[in-house]
């Protein structure tokens, strides 16, 4: 009755065990090893197996050159002898180190076996530091050519040798050179790799004897002795050649004149195509209009100061400069082929002495590739076509539309970009500006268009504009921002490629002059395409060691493709699993630890006497500031929320005041940020937001009321999406074509990054306590801090009772910092607080400390 009552109580655990039990375990399961592979002591413990395997391969390689001959009948048999109780080995390390020595030594590479221990060795060291010290792939690589090399030679020249100096591999190896080549011909091959390696090693120079200087004849000129060789004097850079000037042909003849049938006043009209890889000539387009080039167009204005300006260009040439400029931090280095004798204080500060000591931050990760451009997609010709006919439409339509007002104009010139064609005219004398603006959406109905938008007047052009959408658009593909070179040799710290603008130039600024930068627009219109933009290009240009990125993102989709590259670029609280922020209560304590660390940089730039990050990493990098007083190389921090209206909505002034805070004080130091949101209302976007972002991106939104919000003008509202935007800065509003980077192409680029070796982890933020959680009352001592010790020793050994030392020091944030203080007091190591001075250090040297320590239990 007992098994028959087990075996039924069996059957529905079985059941509920098929059904449930499986899939959580598993569950279970994958998250304890997910966590296990991140813990810093699974690393340390696989690096301390590695070094132990290194130790045990030595002793057992080393130990076989004096045993092999009494162990090589039982180890002959294989792993057997493992199992065979009556079989002993000589080696130091028993059967075991006898089999792994034999297949090794005897079988596989001979004495170069002893090479595979430094891979190991490596290994372990790179993990238990938890840092690159030496190149795995170097070593293996080195391990790798050597055993071959070493083996063959060694089996070649000690071939009748009774032990198999060469192994197994070495002999196969040394048998088919002599049989394919004879002794000869293998000798002069093996000869050959050991010469070559010594060349690549050393380097040797090799030269002819100088031949005896004949004495002076009387009347020959002496060459100079400073007279550079043939091939390095005559050489010059295709660069750095004066391009041709162009030959820009008169305008009259290219100029027409229309007449319309009624016999009114007669216009010029012009078509003005800027390109960016266009010839500067003029080029005829189809009849009753004109298409001129830029240049053309400048002399237009004034043609008759134009051989003064030619000959003027002809004499005034560019200066070469007097000195090279050396630059850092990613950007273009310029030396000319031929440099100016330096004086004894150049000769001093560039001597290779000096340049050996300034701290380089991109060593950490010397073998850092940026993402190459053929990662990203080009989307077709990207040349901008003109349709004629449709240009000739319009014009007469414009010009039909106007004249039904009364209202004459004297010209129009049309200028063809990526989506929208601007046409430029000017009106008739007498003509109000405002008559035109008014008439904007009776020249959008005969134009039958949508997004018609009008400038009155342009600013610094004394024209009149009206944009108006291309039938056929163009895509602004980011390959072709990024392959230009205006990208590629800009000097901005932080350069952005945003798209093109009407006239088809490139459209690059640097984030760090904007200082923020605020986007808005309606949901489909490209906000997130214009982040991506911004984060690739920044991507394509600084080092991880330049640049850290804090993403905050509620829609939990938008930004979690950039979580591959969290150990290059990203930065993070302590303690957290993922960079990627989407809880609201982590976003407010991210916000709050950005402020910790914008405090903790104006320390370091106070204490090192700069103004800006600039100057900092400056005189960081050439080390005259010390490290072991805190300072260190500070990178750029780029902010990126995604969707500022949900934290509105959810946290409110928890999250506007520290991003008001940092959007007011974060630029000298190097922390810049970029919100956008979708909803560009006045109770999301507020005047204090808007006061400390002049910078500002408005894709299409719904309503003029939204455009004023955010660029403090309309037109937004006229936009025609699909990456159709206005940008503000510094006064002016430009329209550009966003660049368009597809995800597939973001996944590329971020997988390239994510493959190359990167930082053990994160850049670590500051910690932030929120005071909501902090508890009042005193501190148990029982119950101190992990760092209670270390904090004590830090403090007793500087003597400054100071809570922005321990900040500073033990890089933690402020709560924290003066928790420890406060059971730094109650333990009586510092005295009471004293306002704005240091707290009175009670305990003088650190064999008091520990022994109060251990009073303290």
């Amino acid at each position: 009755m007992t098994n028959k009552s087990k075996s039924k109580s069996k059957k529905p655990t079985a059941k509920a065990k098929d059904t449930v039990t499986p899939f959580v375990a598993e569950k279970a399961e994958r998250i304890r090893l997910k966590q296990l592979a991140k813990d810093e002591r699974t690393w340390k413990i696989v690096g301390l197996t590695f070094l132990l395997i290194s130790i045990f391969l030595i002793i057992a390689f080393v130990s076989y050159f004096f045993t092999w001959r009494q162990d090589q009948a039982s180890v002959s048999r294989g792993i057997e002898i493992l199992a065979d109780v009556d079989t002993t080995a000589n080696n130091l390390l028993g059967k075991t180190g006898a089999i792994v020595a034999n297949l090794f030594i005897f079988k596989l590479f001979g004495v170069a076996s002893l090479l595979v221990c430094t891979f190991f060795f490596v290994v372990g060291v790179n993990l238990l530091w938890r840092r690159r010290v030496f190149s795995i792939w170097r070593n293996l690589k080195y391990v790798t050519l050597g055993m071959l090399a070493v083996s063959t030679i060694l089996a070649f020249i000690l071939r009748k040798e009774e032990f198999s100096w060469g192994g197994g591999v070495g002999n196969v190896i040394s048998d088919w050179l002599l049989a394919s080549l004879g002794f000869v011909g293998a000798s002069a091959i093996l000869l050959l790799i050991v010469v070559a390696y010594l060349i690549w090693q050393f380097n040797p120079v090799f030269a002819f004897p100088k031949k005896l200087s004949r004495p002076a004849v009387a009347g020959a000129e002496e060459s100079p002795k400073d007279a550079l060789p043939l091939a390095e004097h005559d050489f010059v850079k295709e660069e750095e050649k004066e391009p041709a000037k162009p030959k820009i042909a008169p305008l009259d003849a290219a100029t027409l004149i229309v007449d319309d049938e009624a016999a009114k006043p007669k216009h010029k009209i012009g078509l003005i195509e800027k390109e960016e890889t266009a010839p500067k000539e003029e080029a005829k387009g189809f009849e009753g209009i004109t298409v001129l080039k830029p240049e053309a167009r400048i002399h237009f204005d004034e043609p008759e100061a134009e051989p003064e300006m030619k000959k003027e260009l002809e004499i005034e040439k560019p200066k070469p400069a007097a000195r090279p400029v050396v630059t850092t931090g990613g950007l273009k280095l310029e030396i000319n082929d031929a440099p100016l004798p330096k004086t004894e204080e150049e000769e001093k500060v560039t001597t290779p002495v000096e340049k050996a000591k300034a701290y380089e931050p991109t060593l950490d990760l010397r073998d850092y590739q940026h993402p190459t451009l053929d990662l990203l997609a080009s989307y077709g010709s990207e040349k901008v076509e003109h349709d004629p006919e449709e240009l000739e439409n319009n014009k007469n339509q414009i010009i039909t539309t106007l004249r039904n007002y009364d209202i004459e104009i004297q010209r129009i010139s049309a200028t063809i970009g990526p989506t929208v064609t601007l046409y430029e005219i000017v009106p008739a004398a007498g003509v109000r500006i405002s008559r035109i603006k008014n008439l904007e959406d009776d020249i959008a109905l005969s134009l039958s268009a949508l997004g018609i938008r009008i400038i009155a007047p342009i600013p610094g052009r004394g024209t009149i504009g009206i944009e108006v959408p291309n039938a056929k658009k163009s895509i602004v593909s980011m390959k072709t921002l990024l392959s230009s070179d205006k990208y590629q040799n800009s000097a901005h710290s932080l350069p952005i490629a945003l798209g093109k603008k009407i006239d088809n130039e490139l459209f690059i600024v640097d984030l760090a002059t904007m200082p923020h930068l605020l986007m808005a627009g309606a949901t489909g219109q490209g906000k997130s395409v214009g982040i991506n933009a911004i984060l690739v290009s920044l991507l394509y240009k600084k080092h991880p060691s330049q640049l850290k990125f804090v993403l905050v993102d509620p829609k939990k989709v938008e930004l979690s493709i950039y979580s591959h590259i969290e150990s290059h670029f990203l930065a993070k609280l302590p303690n957290e699993e993922e960079a990627i922020i989407t809880d609201t209560k982590k976003v407010i304590n991210t916000l709050n630890a950005l402020c910790i660390e914008m405090d903790n940089r104006y320390d370091l730039l106070k204490e090192a006497g700069c103004r800006n990050i600039k100057e900092y990493n400056t005189k960081f990098t050439s080390r005259k500031l010390n490290p072991e007083k805190g300072h260190q190389f500070l990178p750029f921090i780029v902010l990126v929320v995604d969707e500022f209206a949900d934290l509105i909505m959810t946290a409110g002034k928890e999250v506007e005041m520290p991003i008001a805070r940092l959007a007011q004080l974060a630029r000298a130091v190097g922390i810049h940020l970029i919100i956008a949101t979708q909803r560009p209302s006045v109770n999301i976007i507020t005047g204090t937001i808007k006061a400390n972002f002049p910078a500002r991106v408005a894709f299409k939104v719904s309503s003029k009321i939204d455009s004023r919000t955010i660029l403090d003008a309309g037109g937004a509202e006229q936009l025609i999406g699909k990456g159709d935007m206005l940008i503000s800065l510094n006064g002016e509003i430009a329209r550009l074509q966003c660049a368009f980077v597809d995800t597939p192409e973001v996944d590329k680029v971020v997988e390239f990054i994510g493959y190359q070796e990167g930082y053990p982890q994160a850049f670590l933020l500051p910690e932030y306590v929120d005071e909501k959680e902090l508890e009042s009352g005193d501190f148990d001592l029982g119950d101190r801090d992990s760092l209670f010790e270390e904090a004590a020793k830090l403090i007793v050994a500087n003597q400054i009772g100071s809570t922005s030392l321990l900040q500073r020091r033990m890089k933690l944030g402020y709560n924290r910092a003066g928790r420890l203080m406060d059971q730094l007091e109650n333990a009586g190591i510092v005295g009471p607080n004293q306002g704005s001075k240091a707290r009175e250090v009670l305990i003088k040297t650190d064999a008091d400390l520990q022994q109060h320590l251990e009073m303290l239990g």
